[in-house]
């Protein structure tokens, strides 16, 4: 299950009643996609909760690609936020905190521990592929990036 699965609509009642329909829980879930995308209703929200769900909309929903908001984009581009967020010496607790700040929504922070656990085990494995190669540049970028994330 990828990270982006646990990644939850903070007060996603209230935000359904404002709306005047339901939403998932779900931040990358199909409806909640939608809804984002299309921008349905919302005037409806209060002004503090609309800049943050368009804030998250022209952060992570922005793309040329055809099938948008179910290319792929969308999520890869959170990963790549958690991942700043990480770099930027932000444990998990703080990642949560900051991602509820900025977005209004959050994860728990044992899903991201585990997301970052993983990340750190594919570079790993990506690392000791590079160093069978010969591919000492990889291999020096890599090691820099698992560095960054395993700190």
């Amino acid at each position: 299950m990828a990270i982006t699965d646990k990644i939850y609509v903070k007060n996603h009642r209230q935000l359904s009643s404002q709306l005047e329909t339901n939403i998932p829980k779900g931040a990358f879930k199909g409806a909640t996609l939608d809804m984002l995308f299309q921008g349905q209703g919302l005037e409806k929200l209060d002004d503090a909760t609309r800049d943050r769900v368009l804030d998250f909309t022209e952060d992570f929903l922005d793309c040329d690609c055809d099938n948008n908001p179910y290319c792929g984009c969308p999520e890869r581009k959170f990963v790549q936020y958690l991942l700043e967020l990480r770099a930027q010496g932000l444990g998990p607790d703080a990642i949560v905190d900051v991602m509820t700040d900025d977005y209004m929504v959050y994860a728990y922070p044992g899903d991201v521990l585990s997301f970052l656990d993983s990340a750190v085990r594919t570079l790993e494995a990506a690392e000791g592929l590079a160093r069978v190669e010969g591919e000492d540049e990889a291999y020096d970028a890599i090691r820099r990036e698992k560095q960054n994330l395993a700190r």
